[in-house]
């Protein structure tokens, strides 16, 4: 009769055990929502009239939201897929100052979908900066959860005066963005507003496709390194060196034009057709303003694909031959950038053979700085 009892009374132990650690975790779990409640109690919000808006020139007032890429007259002169892809936000960023000891985000984003070869935090996601000495440095990225998302992106901070810089999503339009900080901090502007600025025109590529998050995006990088706005007219699968980009990037003085079209352009008819028109456009306005024509780089399979290998070199031979006649007809001020290897040798910079990967990304950023380096582009 012992030996029954005590496996009773074990049984009767385990789930008296068992019954106080589940409320425990309860309270526990409780206690640190409640937490986490009252942490977010205490943030305040502030829109886009504290914050200054970069990566664009078009002034608000222009434009359908505050957050597009093109102005609101370009709707019906550009065609659809163009439009739409002007709504993301490839390219923006947020600046500001503040003295919270943390910092949280509220945005909502236009169409919330996926895609198979890039991550969320890239399509949808934000990336916060802060400015330190040695210039801007990655603090944490804002996870999208659906539409309407909310992340605290750093916290427990000194109350210090910071700068700070947000990346907005690369492949997502951005319908609103909110800031939040302590409720008895500050957060301004600042006095950021710089009149230098680079003009990146061209692909799916260009518009950040398919970095892990949106500060992985080579503008984003190039801006970051040399501290200088870059306007991104990125447009995925429709960076085609195309008539109505053209009149309205010429529309501004950049301090250079970089036009990396090439993998849109399909074949070396588009290239003959449309790369002296675009130069043409942009120098009607611009008459000395620097223009870079980056060619199209090696595919990681045309190493043995011979048919995409012969198609990169044909578009490349004709983009080459588009260039002397440029600079034969006595264009000055027109550069041309062989880009081969210019993600590495290893073939390891891409998701899928041709989109870039943070690795691809940040060895073309770093190669193309070399590049306007040793073409005295970049004024220190």
């Amino acid at each position: 009769m012992i030996k029954p009892f005590l496996y009773f009374l074990n049984i009767y132990l385990c789930i008296i055990l068992l019954s106080f650690n589940t409320h425990y975790l309860y309270s526990k779990i409780t206690v640190e929502k409640d937490t986490v409640s009252v942490t977010l109690s205490n943030i305040k919000y502030f829109d886009k009239d504290h914050f200054l808006i970069e990566g664009t020139v078009i002034p608000d007032s222009l434009k359908e939201s505050p957050y597009d890429r093109l102005p609101i007259s370009y709707k019906n002169y550009v065609r659809k897929p163009v439009w739409d892809l002007s709504k993301s936000s490839a390219g923006l960023s947020i600046r500001f100052l503040s003295n919270s000891s943390k910092i949280s985000a509220k945005w909502e984003v236009l169409n919330d979908f996926k895609m198979a070869h890039m991550p969320d935090t890239g399509i949808k996601g934000i990336d916060l900066y802060y400015k330190s000495k040695n210039g801007w440095q990655f603090l944490s990225t804002g996870f999208p959860t659906g539409n309407k998302n909310e992340s605290v992106l750093i916290q427990n901070m000194t109350n210090e005066i910071r700068e700070y810089k947000i990346f907005l999503p690369l492949y997502d339009g951005v319908n609103n963005i909110e800031i939040g900080i302590d409720s008895n901090s500050f957060i301004k502007k600042g006095d950021f507003k710089s009149d230098n600025f680079i003009i990146f025109y061209g692909t799916s590529i260009t518009q950040g496709g398919c970095a892990s998050r949106p500060g992985m995006a080579h503008t984003n990088i190039i801006s970051r390194k040399l501290d200088v706005n870059v306007l991104n007219f990125g447009f995925s699968g429709n960076g085609r060196m195309e008539k109505p980009i053209a009149e309205l990037i010429s529309n501004v003085k950049p301090l250079f034009y970089v036009i990396e079209c090439m993998p849109n352009m399909i074949n070396s008819d588009n290239i003959v057709k449309n790369t002296r028109p675009l130069v043409d456009i942009i120098r009607e306005k611009n008459p000395e303003t620097p223009i870079v024509l980056v060619d199209l780089f090696d595919y990681s399979f045309s190493v043995l694909d011979l048919e995409t290998k012969l198609s990169t070199e044909k578009m490349n031979s004709a983009l080459k031959i588009e260039y002397e006649k440029l600079l034969n007809s006595g264009y000055r001020n027109i550069f041309y950038i062989n880009s081969k290897n210019s993600i590495g040798t290893d073939q390891e910079g891409t998701v899928d053979g041709v989109h870039f990967t943070d690795l691809g990304f940040m060895r073309y950023s770093s190669f193309l700085i070399e590049k306007f380096n040793s073409l005295e582009l970049i004024k220190q």
